[in-house]
């Protein structure tokens, strides 16, 4: 048997944009019409839209010439911006829709899920969908009841299984939907960034299940924009871009090649005056993210320091101003806020002028995932916030598994909003001499916080 789960060659999808499927017309209807264009024409005018055929068909390309092979028992996540086709080429594998030119063989049972509720039947209840489902893959019986306990238990709708899906809020329908994609023993997993609806905890839960069916040889395709779960759970990452495969290679690689080309988060912002950010007082001219050699970087290992710029002009004399810088990880919680405490403006008025304040965050410091900046500038007596800009610039943190970081060989999820590499010491007693250390071994880290 071919060890080949998904070969794709030349795949291209088409669609068009505002072109309307033409119907069969009678004489009756194409007599009406000829009546009604010309007032029809003037209407479409007045309002700003089209008026010719002509103008409501325009060509776009999803996908062009995409070609690659995954095999059985890989983990491949898809990632790329918005409108780069990802959930295009999910739905030719899923066998929903039909691809322009070219052909994706899929070898192997698949369940996907794409959408919240894909395949369910709103009439039916929370079981009979199970049953529908799971008789679609072609399941026997014997098999699907086995599974359905372990599958309510999952998705923690055991009070309402015999409820018609159509009462289900919309976490309860996603919670059953994955649960039933990733329950029923695929061998080809397909999920789409559908699980960006669930909160927090039902995304780890989520991330754990998928990473238990990889164990078991099966394969995943992951769609996500959680650069933080796709190098954790994928070995190898396929980039799009416009519909065209950009890269193809390991997850650590990929990623940070998406963050540093700008085609992930954006790591620099800057404005022009008289329109930047703040007041008669103050203006933040950009904002940026450097590395320890002074590029600026969508990508920051997490053994190196992460300077934070901020770029401003002080248009009034005589203010104490202070600059601070918050951060924010993708779940929403505050990591830290730091202010400028340079010790030669501490408490000191700034004259007019062009400054650059930078905040340095030492290596083995921050937790790996993407983080937020907010960018403000105040004064304390009487306090006054003359910037505020949130979100003003993003970066993302990858741990790899090198060993020598705080997670050390470990390579599961670490929770936290920081992660310090720490010094240990570890002792050995002789178990007759009261706790006397007989053997001292020490585990020393590098200086990280310089």
């Amino acid at each position: 048997m071919s060890d080949i789960a998904v070969r794709v060659e030349g795949l291209s999808k088409q669609f068009h944009i505002g072109k309307k499927e033409a119907r069969y017309k009678t004489l009756r209807d194409s007599f009406s019409d000829a009546i009604a264009a010309p007032f029809r024409r003037v209407g479409n005018l007045l309002r700003g839209h089209a008026t010719g055929a002509s103008e409501l068909d325009q060509e776009f390309w999803a996908l062009k010439d995409l070609s690659f092979e995954i095999k059985r028992g890989e983990v491949v996540g898809i990632i790329g911006r918005n409108g780069a086709g990802k959930s295009t080429l999910l739905k030719i594998l899923s066998r929903i829709t039909e691809p322009t030119a070219g052909f994706a063989e899929i070898h192997g049972r698949v369940s996907s899920l794409l959408e919240v509720g894909t395949g369910f039947h709103h009439e039916l209840s929370g079981r009979d969908n199970i049953y529908l489902n799971a008789a679609i893959l072609g399941m026997k019986k014997g098999d699907i009841e086995r599974k359905f306990d372990e599958i309510v238990s999952f998705a923690e709708v055991e009070k309402f299984i015999d409820t018609p899906v159509k009462h289900y809020s919309s976490g309860m329908y996603l919670r059953l939907a994955f649960a039933v994609a990733a329950h029923l023993e695929p061998e080809i997993l397909i999920v789409d960034e559908v699980l960006a609806v669930g909160d927090a905890q039902f995304q780890k839960k989520c991330l754990n299940k998928m990473r238990d069916v990889s164990k078991h040889g099966r394969t995943i395709l992951f769609v996500s924009h959680n650069m933080q779960a796709v190098t954790r759970l994928c070995d190898r990452v396929i980039l799009l871009s416009q519909g065209s495969l950009l890269q193809d290679g390991p997850s650590d690689e990929v990623v940070g090649s998406y963050l540093n080309s700008g085609l992930g988060t954006s790591a620099a912002r800057e404005w022009e005056l008289p329109n930047a950010p703040g007041n008669d007082v103050v203006r933040l001219l950009a904002v940026r993210v450097r590395s320890k050699d002074g590029q600026v970087t969508d990508a920051v290992d997490i053994r190196q320091p992460v300077g934070i710029e901020m770029e401003y002009e002080v248009l009034k004399p005589g203010y104490v101003l202070v600059s601070d810088v918050g951060l924010t990880n993708q779940d929403g919680i505050c990591a830290f806020y730091t202010l400028d405490c340079d010790p030669y403006w501490h408490r000191q008025p700034r004259p007019t002028g062009h400054y650059t304040s930078t905040a340095w965050i030492p290596g083995n410091y921050l937790a790996e995932g993407t983080l937020i900046v907010q960018a403000n500038i105040s004064t304390f007596a009487p306090y006054i916030c003359h910037v505020e800009e949130d979100d003003a610039v993003a970066f993302h943190v990858i741990d790899t598994l090198d060993g020598d970081s705080a997670r050390g060989d470990y390579a599961g999820k670490m929770y936290g909003v920081v992660r310090p590499l720490l010094n240990w010491s570890t002792q050995l007693h002789d178990n007759g001499s009261k706790g006397t250390p007989i053997t001292s071994f020490e585990v020393q880290s590098a200086d990280n916080l310089k």
